[in-house]
């Protein structure tokens, strides 16, 4: 008797139809084969599904039973099969009878028949969504993760036996209560604020407009200035995800396994990889490739701490993703593509010894030591970041400062003002595809940063002096016209434009 039963793969962050066909013969030696391009996990789910069975009071055909997991071109990995594999072989041995043509499975069994968590069902649900199905059944840990989507029934399982149940309508299970995102999206806690940053003013400054437009942004400095307090407080002044932004991070999320408890993620992710860091591990692939730093920190912040200590070939393989947003890996068996719109948030000292230029402590590094450390980023990088800026050491009176009058500006302060220009670009980009200034394209640069004569005369002057390459010219434009967005300025003015130029290198002076 032929049985069959829908589920799907997920390849790279979309996922794919598999439909699992299940023959147990009247004729044959008892076995269990599985064909379609199984990996080890989905060649072991024999076992898994044997003792399932058996452990849920429910009978295992000892007969010749063939599965086919179609289509047999593509590759199956992962223990997600367990599920549709049990339940066909309970339909094709006739112990269970009911129509399940309108609904998907999925999920990874244990011996004794309860469902354990599954990476990568957000991607099955939205295409179960998409494909007109009516009913996804799936472990019941990770149906929060399912019910961000509205539409299609969840059906929560947590074992074997009760889906059993469930289908010959002895104990229904009731579907998933779908999730109620104003919920998820409340007030959102930091363990930093900007308020307990001391001095560094510019380098507060040059983080909000980082942050209002999405800019990639650079920090210089010796030892103690604070650069990484300062990086790890940005995400404080972040603007809120929208609920697509939302469910797009879920999804890179789900599929990495690193999701957690949370059933939504409502946090701007920032990422911290170490400067050890592999190309694989940074940008993504595998043998089976799977997304990188750089896909899990996108649309938030990728913070690389000691930039130049970073493989040479490692920063130059970011050139790519930081242009289009996505990075596309090629395998033999295909091409996969993972979003990567990150903002790089990057902090070096000026020498290997970090005190190049400090007033306090002398450098001990040699003129062929510190024109190595800086080489190590190339000038093309570079040129991809829009904000450059020199932290010098924090002063002591900053310091010893302790009336609350003199503290800065807090976070929340500054994100009001950060959400207020964040919101003006999408409403100014909504039928663009894009949602911030950092994003845009040459022609919508034409579009939204018209110049008065005056600001084209400073630009024309900035371009000559400063050597600027046609790359750093559209990148102030794009840095000048977050600086009116944040000042509420319909026009982008001198004032905008003088402040975008000084956030470029020195070395291009």
């Amino acid at each position: 008797m032929l049985a069959r039963v829908n589920s799907s793969a997920v390849v790279g962050l979309d996922a794919i139809p598999v439909e699992v066909e299940v023959d147990v013969a009247s004729q044959g030696l008892p076995s269990l084969t599985i064909v379609g391009l199984p990996d080890k996990a989905v060649e072991e789910a024999k076992e898994r599904v044997r003792s399932a069975i058996k452990n849920s009071n429910l009978d295992f055909p000892s007969k010749r039973i063939t599965i086919n997991l179609a289509p047999a071109d593509l590759p199956k990995e992962g223990p997600s099969y367990d599920l549709p594999i049990a339940l066909g072989i309970l339909l094709a041995s006739g112990q269970l009878k009911t129509d399940i043509n309108d609904s998907i499975f999925m999920g990874e069994l244990s011996l004794d028949g309860r469902l354990r968590h599954t990476n990568g069902v957000l991607p099955q649900v939205i295409l179960a969504k998409e494909k007109k199905l009516k009913k996804i059944f799936l472990p019941s840990i990770n149906s929060k993760e399912a019910a961000i989507l509205k539409g299609i029934d969840i059906y929560p399982v947590s074992t074997l036996t009760s889906l059993f149940y469930h289908l010959t309508n002895q104990k229904l299970i009731s579907p998933q209560i779908p999730l109620n995102f104003k919920e998820y999206f409340t007030k959102e806690a930091f363990d930093f604020d900007m308020r307990d940053i001391k001095g560094q003013e510019l380098a507060k400054r040059a983080m909000e407009i980082a942050a209002g437009g999405h800019h990639n942004i650079l920090l210089k400095g010796p030892p103690g200035a604070g650069k990484t307090l300062l990086a790890r407080t940005f995400p404080s002044i972040l603007p809120r995800l929208t609920l697509e932004e939302s469910i797009e991070l879920t999804k890179t999320y789900s599929i990495s396994g690193l999701l957690g408890k949370e059933a939504l993620i409502t946090k701007r992710p920032f990422r911290s990889p170490h400067h050890t860091t592999s190309h694989i591990g940074l940008i993504g692939g595998g043998a089976v490739p799977k997304p990188g730093e750089i896909s899990l920190a996108h649309r938030g912040v990728l913070f690389l701490d000691e930039f130049p200590e970073f493989p040479r070939h490692v920063l130059e393989a970011l050139r790519q993703p930081m242009e289009d947003g996505t990075i596309t890996i090629s395998r033999s068996q295909g091409r996969i593509t993972f979003p990567s719109k990150f903002m790089l948030f990057a902090a070096q000292n000026p020498c290997p010894c970090g005190y190049l230029g400090d007033k306090n402590k002398e450098c001990k590094c040699t003129t062929s030591q510190i024109l190595n450390y800086q080489k190590r980023v190339s000038g093309p990088m570079l040129d991809r970041i829009d904000v450059h800026l020199e932290v010098p050491a924090v002063k002591i009176e900053h310091l010893t400062n302790q009336n609350p009058i003199r503290d800065g500006e807090s976070s929340s302060r500054i994100r009001r003002r950060v959400q207020k220009a964040k919101d003006i670009q999408i409403k100014r980009f909504k039928k663009r595809g894009i949602t911030a200034n950092s994003e845009m394209s040459a022609k919508d640069i034409k579009v939204f940063c018209v110049l008065s004569q005056e600001c084209l005369n400073l630009l024309r002057m900035a371009v000559e002096k400063m050597k600027l390459s046609a790359r750093s010219y559209h990148r102030t434009l794009k840095l000048a016209r977050t600086i009116a967005d944040l000042e509420g300025s319909l026009d982008i003015g001198q004032s905008h434009i003088a402040e975008a130029l000084q956030y470029r290198p020195r070395a291009e002076n």
